[in-house]
């Protein structure tokens, strides 16, 4: 009976990514004109966004220990972590405090499903919101064949885990500071928004040349080394202790045990008050 239960939900989770890109498609393709804008705007982003690195690696032969094509896949992968979460959590799911702020969390809670499923589902974009998966891993590709690297079933292994726990870095960082907007709507959703510009900005940089302050900032108190360089040098024989293996999975397990604490106070709290962002203007009275 369990295992029914589980293949039913497995099923309900692909149905329902299978009507959202539907829609994802829909509206992209509705005019020639939302396609090119949607097509030519992901691309200038995703150019300008891996351009100066690019350049800085190009001029000095690399950064620090980093050589240039070790570079050119860090850029790969961090395009790669930031496209996944765009094209799973895309429509304001990865920025939850704009969700609850705005009161649009209403529209999730009356649905006849749970809640994990709405959000792991709503957000499912794979045309307006997958658009640099391609482009990451097409610079990883050819970053490690000029590198040589020995490609084999474990370290794919290895590259796939560390992907996805990248990802829950950067998505419960979203969601601890995103739920501050249970409780203060307006800055939290500025704050969650601030967070995805510094993954944007910094999270193709290789941090070895930091400081020992600096980079216990950029790892404990704001994770963003997680993003790709912690699994970037274990990938790519920087690190080969098992500690390097594995911290960015340790980290991801940690923030979202931390995430998933802070949301469910702030649902209590939501409970209790509802959206909060209107009431000093007489909105919601």
């Amino acid at each position: 009976m369990a295992v029914r239960r589980r293949a039913g939900t497995v099923a309900r989770v692909l149905r329902l990514w299978r009507l959202y890109g539907t829609m994802d498609f829909i509206y992209m393709t509705r005019s020639p004109r939302s396609f090119l804008m949607y097509t030519l705007s992901d691309l200038l982003l995703t150019v300008a966004a891996i351009t100066a690195m690019l350049l800085l690696a190009e001029r000095f032969a690399g950064i620090g220990p980093w050589t240039r094509d070790q570079v050119v896949f860090l850029l790969g992968y961090s395009v790669t972590v930031r496209g996944l979460l765009d094209l799973f959590f895309n429509y304001n799911v990865l920025f939850i405090g704009r969700r609850v702020g705005r009161g649009q969390l209403d529209h999730t809670l009356v649905q006849p499903q749970p809640l994990w499923m709405s959000l792991l589902t709503e957000g499912f974009a794979p045309f307006t919101g997958g658009a640099t998966v391609l482009p990451g891993v097409g610079l990883m590709l050819w970053a490690g064949e000029r590198l040589g690297l020995a490609v084999s079933p474990g370290w794919l292994a290895l590259l796939g885990v560390n992907l996805a726990a990248s990802g829950m870095v950067v998505f419960a960082v979203a969601y601890i500071m995103g739920s501050l907007a249970f409780w203060a709507p307006r800055g939290a959703e500025e704050i969650n928004t601030s967070w995805m510009h510094m993954v944007d900005q910094l999270k193709s940089m290789p941090l070895d040349g930091a400081g020992d302050a600096l980079l216990a900032g950029l790892t404990g108190v704001l994770p963003l080394g997680f993003v790709a360089w912690h699994p970037c040098r274990a990938l790519l024989g920087h690190d080969r202790s098992a500690t390097g293996a594995s911290l960015t999975c340790v980290a991801a397990l940690l923030l979202a045990g931390v995430a998933l604490l802070a949301f469910r106070l702030g649902l209590k709290q939501y409970g209790r008050t509802g959206s909060q962002r209107y009431s000093g203007l007489g909105h919601r009275g």
